[in-house]
């Protein structure tokens, strides 16, 4: 389904005008990857893209063609680990931001402790 300009608009608002809100919106992105939720951050990196630097300010200092970037960020899109990492990369420096992975003990690993 895609997304109406009112709400596109309305995330672009709040971004313009929340750094907690814009940065939450690439942190939640960032941790669908290492959850493993491709689709879920391929949709929140869209959003935050339109919200922030646009898709003409990424694909350029990236060096892919905008087109291609939402092609790669699209429902039916299939990025490359690199190209990914590139654009995630890019947001993370444009926003002053750095994320990095913590170990937390999964809730499986969690009841084997227990059982033990």
């Amino acid at each position: 389904m895609a997304l109406t300009r009112d709400f596109k608009e309305t995330v672009k608002d709040r971004a313009d005008r929340d750094p907690e809100f814009r940065n939450g919106l690439l942190a939640e992105a960032l941790e669908a990857v290492v959850r493993g939720e491709l689709e879920v951050a391929k949709i929140l990196l869209r959003d935050y893209i339109n919200a922030t630097e646009g898709f003409e300010s990424v694909g350029k200092a990236v060096e892919k063609s905008p087109k291609s970037l939402m092609r790669m960020l699209g429902q039916e899109g299939n990025p490359n680990a690199k190209n990914f990492f590139l654009v995630t990369q890019y947001l993370q420096e444009k926003a002053g931001l750095q994320f990095s992975v913590v170990p937390v003990k999964s809730r499986m690993a969690k009841k084997r402790e227990l059982v033990h």
